[in-house]
């Protein structure tokens, strides 16, 4: 069992970086990442915004502290005032960027802030963005059997596809798709889930050969971070006998993947990503705990989280490691996962676990 303390503790540091580190500007956009070596942010991210909002009412729910929900209430009306473009209808990748794109799957993570936010708030101008924004993503993203990863901006016409991941369709949008789902609960309205049920086919069928679609080494493991998010786009659907096989068959597959890399390529999310997949899993009662594994993900995650006195980086997590060496990177994504995996943690070993998967940051 964690020591509850150690494991409050991650978390009080972890928000106490998102309220201080000004990884977040003032007008709400959150940088990518914060570079130690450069001691710069990175240019703001829609993506990224749109996670921090999610991690950041999840901070406020688990402590009630009405700082979290004073920033994520900012990062959600910097993406529905300032980067949503409602000309184009289209959320860019980066607002004023000179290349113009809009990708799937940031579409999909902007979306679930935006709702996760609209729960909170009841704000009507949050649920109408996130329901434009999956429209776009059901409407325009859409090809003959599966959903183009980036679009052009102005044209809308599909980018080149590279080998890269992020540059092509693949499983790994399923996590995007959640964002139908919830649009479905949220208005009530059945016939937004279809396109979510149609990426589901599409993204059982892609898994199996998803792994293997990267040649290099140390690309197997940024693939690895996709592969999860396929994980954690099946929680919707868990209580499927074919799903709940794929979970199961899955998280067993990326374990061994991710120890096989370890000692070259370690990224502080994948940790994160299969240790709240676990629980989750286990909680919806799709695939029994493996508590041994849960005790050394918790383990690990907490080796990211940045000390010192630097407000920059303190509390912050680090992306990943590379043959034991941290990497410059305290990322925004990577500390929100980590700190709900080990809040998720900390709840299920005290009995008080609900898994919610709307949760899910």
């Amino acid at each position: 069992m964690p020591d509850t303390n150690v494991t409050a503790s991650f978390l009080d540091l972890a928000g106490g970086w998102w309220l201080r580190s000004g990884i977040q500007e003032p007008l709400g956009g959150v940088a990518r990442y914060y570079r130690s070596d450069l001691a710069r942010n990175a240019p703001v991210s829609t993506e990224i915004t749109g996670y921090a909002a999610s991690a950041l009412l999840y901070l406020h729910a688990r402590t009630g502290e009405a700082r979290y929900l004073e920033q994520a209430l900012r990062a959600g009306r910097f993406l529905t005032g300032l980067a949503w473009d409602r000309e184009l209808a289209a959320m860019p990748f980066e607002v004023g960027a000179p290349e113009g794109r809009t990708y799937f799957f940031d579409s999909g993570i902007i979306a679930r802030g935006l709702l996760a936010l609209w729960r909170r708030s009841g704000e009507a101008e949050f649920l109408a963005t996130a329901e434009r924004c999956a429209e776009s993503m059901a409407r325009e993203f859409a090809a003959e059997d599966e959903f183009h990863p980036i679009l052009e901006l102005p044209s809308k016409k599909p980018a080149a596809r590279e080998r890269r991941w992020s540059r092509a369709p693949g499983c790994y949008q399923l996590k995007a798709g959640l964002a139908w789902c919830e649009l479905a609960e949220a208005t009530g309205r059945p016939e937004y889930r279809a396109p979510y049920d149609r990426l589901l086919e599409y993204a059982l069928g892609d898994q199996a050969g998803f792994l293997a679609g990267e040649p290099e080494r140390e690309r197997v493991v940024d693939r690895l971070h996709a592969y999860c998010y396929f994980l954690e786009g099946l929680l919707a659907s868990a209580g499927r006998p074919d799903c709940r096989l794929a979970l199961c068959q899955g998280l067993e597959r990326a374990a061994e993947m991710r120890d096989s890399m370890g000692p070259l390529f370690e990224r502080s999310d994948v940790y994160a990503q299969l240790l709240r997949l676990r629980l989750f899993a286990a909680g919806l009662g799709a695939v029994a705990l493996d508590r041994k594994a849960a005790e050394r993900e918790a383990a690990v995650v907490f080796e990211f989280q940045a000390g010192g006195s630097d407000p920059r980086m303190a509390g912050g997590v680090y992306f990943g490691r590379k043959e034991g060496q941290m990497l410059p990177y305290v990322n925004p994504a990577s500390t929100a996962f980590a700190l709900q995996a080990l809040e998720m943690w900390r709840l299920w070993c005290a009995g008080e676990f609900k898994p919610e998967w709307q949760t899910l940051i």
